[in-house]
C-alpha cells in the first residue's frame, strides 16, 4: 500500500483526467509510476556504478587481460 501527497494543481489535473476518461486516479498514478520506474532504476544504478567503479584497467592491462 502506498499513500502519496500531491500539490493541489497536480491533484486537480489527475482528478480531471480521471473524470474525463472514467478511470480512477489510482490507475493513473500506478501507470505513471510503472512508466518511469525502470528509468529511475537505471539512473540510480548508473550513479552507483560511477561512484563505485570497481577495478579500473589501463589500456595495456585490458589488452593483456583480453589477450589482444
Amino acid at each position: 500500500m502506498l499513500a502519496i501527497r500531491l500539490d493541489q494543481e497536480v491533484e486537480s489535473r489527475l482528478e480531471q483526467l480521471a473524470k474525463k476518461t472514467g478511470r480512477t486516479k489510482t490507475y493513473y498514478a500506478r501507470e505513471a509510476i510503472l512508466e518511469h520506474l525502470e528509468d529511475m532504476e537505471d539512473y540510480y544504478l548508473a550513479v552507483e556504478a560511477l561512484q563505485n567503479p570497481g577495478k579500473l584497467y589501463s589500456a595495456d592491462e585490458a589488452k593483456r587481460k583480453l589477450e589482444l
